[in-house]
């Protein structure tokens, strides 16, 4: 049976004409990064819709099997882990799902920006770069590429989709290495990644806040 996302959604203004359909960390909701979208609102541009989905309950292998909402579970997070392939292939099938809604609801894949933060983010970057319709972006914050030996699965209609990839210089959780590594890879697989590093931890700062509004703004121009 296919994963159905219940979702926390905000609009900026009616009707909107665009989304970002945004993924949360581990153990968080949709509610977590709820606050950010006054910070985001783009001053005259397009009313955007942001649709913040819950991930499931599950236990978690990496916090001795408690239970918290996760995208898929998680063994080790270290170069070479032993990764949940179905737990991830899962959720990036239930967020297709998401932005089909939003299709239905009006607004096309190339007016969608799918992003994520930490293991939110990897699912965004899992999901995005398999979708088979162009997106108008791809956001991982804090975050790594996952099931990079299933590369070959990139669908073609993202090759030239914009990504924005940010991490943290001392974030303890996700080592910024494991994010340059991921940016790097496919950024020599030809993908448009742009990619900032930031003096925090595990986290979003302000200066981070608005390099993604900048971004958004450039996606999101007529």
């Amino acid at each position: 049976m296919s994963l159905k996302l219940q979702t926390v959604e905000r609009e900026t203004g009616p009707e909107p004409t665009t989304s970002v359909i945004w993924l949360h960390g581990l153990g968080a909701d949709g509610y977590d990064f709820d606050p950010i979208v006054p910070a985001l609102r783009l001053a005259g541009g397009p009313a955007t819709r942001y649709v913040f989905p819950h991930a499931p309950v599950r236990p978690v292998t990496i916090n001795g099997g408690m239970e918290m909402r996760a995208w898929y579970d998680i063994y080790a997070i270290e170069r070479g882990a032993r990764e949940d392939a179905s737990g991830i292939r899962e959720s990036a099938e239930a967020v297709g799902a998401l932005i089909a809604r939003e299709g239905e609801r009006g607004i096309p894949p190339e007016r969608v920006v799918l992003a994520g933060f930490s293991q939110g983010g990897a699912i965004a970057l899992h999901a995005g770069l398999r979708y088979p319709q162009q997106l108008a972006g791809i956001i991982g914050l804090s975050t790594y590429l996952p099931l990079k030996s299933a590369a070959g699965e990139f669908h073609a209609a993202n090759r030239s989709t914009p990504l924005f990839m940010a991490h943290g210089s001392m974030d303890p959780v996700v080592p910024s290495f494991l994010g340059q590594e991921s940016a790097e890879l496919l950024a020599q697989s030809g993908y448009q990644v742009e990619y900032k590093t930031y003096v925090m931890p595990h986290a979003v700062c302000p200066e981070e806040v608005e390099d993604i509004r900048n971004w958004l703004r450039q996606r999101f121009a007529a």
